[in-house]
């Protein structure tokens, strides 16, 4: 009954077919195999748009790359402070640009307040050779709490950042559960709002090792190639990584995920609302949920086996849960049933002591 990360899943059943036909024979390596060689045109197709396209093994690298075309070393990228590039990749944006600067910015649930980018960039310096250079704005689409960005949201960020000369990235890696919370098309969430480049993941919804930077811009793709040979993610064997793509946007696979995940969210959070003390943290709009439960509940929860991280410190009374393509139904109204026992339970004991 795990809860803790849609990255702790296996593969979808049609990604480890796809995995088992091309593993059949022979093919060119460094992605000059056929199945590669068609994703331009099946993202094309999917985004509305013509674009480049760039497998790579992992979400980190997907940034990084995407963000070391539009950043010099001595360039700045705007993003959350909670942004996954800022949190949990180990300096790789700033290694791949060759020293790039994050700015970090503030904003309720995990998303940028435009206020507070077009303060930052209106104060930036730039052309002043003592400071970093504004260079790029970094969006996660879903955010770190959970929340999406509205095409307008995105389309108003994206627009002060081009505006102060800056390109748009936009960290997807759970691009399908934002997607298919709004309701709108892949390019009204991306290019149409004004994004330039897309990390487009896919591992945590159903593949087993497989994210694409998908370039809107074509003078931006020039050089990803050549960067990403030297980052040495450019694979031998590339369609596998490509196979797992090519199948996840196939009739709609992706979005048929992260709708599943995203409706067994909902219900959690629906559940969990209900429980005696509890508060949601966030509004609930993708995959992640953020809420607030009585410490006896969390612990009666862990005891039950139930898995799932506390969000900001070890005895913080905050928890995020996270469901899956594959998540079981029986294990989400577990949980719920479970928290709301235990709520119970830790009112009937304090009523004893009062």
């Amino acid at each position: 009954m795990n809860f803790c990360s849609d990255n702790t899943t296996g593969a979808a059943p049609e990604i480890m077919a796809a995995l088992a036909e091309v593993n059949a024979g022979h093919a060119a390596a460094y992605g000059d195999d056929a199945i590669t060689g068609r994703l331009p045109a099946r993202f094309g197709a999917l985004f509305e748009a013509e674009v480049a396209v760039f497998p790579v093994a992992t979400g980190t690298a997907a940034n990084a790359l995407a963000l070391a075309v539009m950043t010099p070393p001595f360039g700045a990228v705007y993003c959350h402070r909670e942004a996954h590039i800022a949190v949990d990749e180990c300096g790789a944006p700033e290694f791949y640009s060759g020293g790039a600067k994050l700015v970090l910015l503030d904003g309720d649930g995990g998303k940028i307040a435009a206020a507070a980018l077009a303060e930052a960039l209106d104060r930036a310096g730039a052309g002043v050779v003592h400071h970093v250079q504004p260079a790029a704005l970094s969006l996660s689409q879903q955010t770190e709490c959970g929340t999406v960005y509205a095409p307008d949201e995105m389309a108003a960020l994206c627009d002060i950042a081009h505006r102060h000369g800056l390109g748009v990235h936009v960290d997807g890696a759970r691009f399908a559960n934002a997607v298919a919370a709004l309701g709108c098309t892949p390019a009204e969430a991306s290019w149409r709002a004004g994004v330039d480049v897309l990390s487009f993941g896919a591992t945590k919804n159903g593949a087993l090792a497989a994210e694409a930077v998908v370039v809107f811009k074509p003078e931006l793709a020039r050089e990803i190639g050549y960067r990403r040979k030297r980052a040495g993610h450019l694979l031998s064997k590339m369609r596998f990584v490509s196979a797992q793509l090519e199948a996840y946007i196939t009739d709609g696979l992706w979005l048929d995920n992260a709708r599943r995940a995203n409706r067994l969210a909902g219900r959690l959070a629906e559940g969990l609302a209900a429980v005696p003390g509890a508060r949601l943290a966030y509004p609930p709009q993708g995959n992640e949920i953020f809420v607030a439960l009585p410490e006896p509940v969390i612990a009666g929860l862990l005891a039950d086996g139930f898995d799932f991280h506390r969000w900001g410190a070890e005895t913080a009374s905050v928890v995020r849960l996270v469901t899956a393509f594959n998540t079981r139904e029986e294990d989400v109204e577990a949980l719920i049933d479970a928290a709301g026992r235990h709520a119970k339970a830790d009112a009937h004991t304090i009523g004893q002591q009062e």
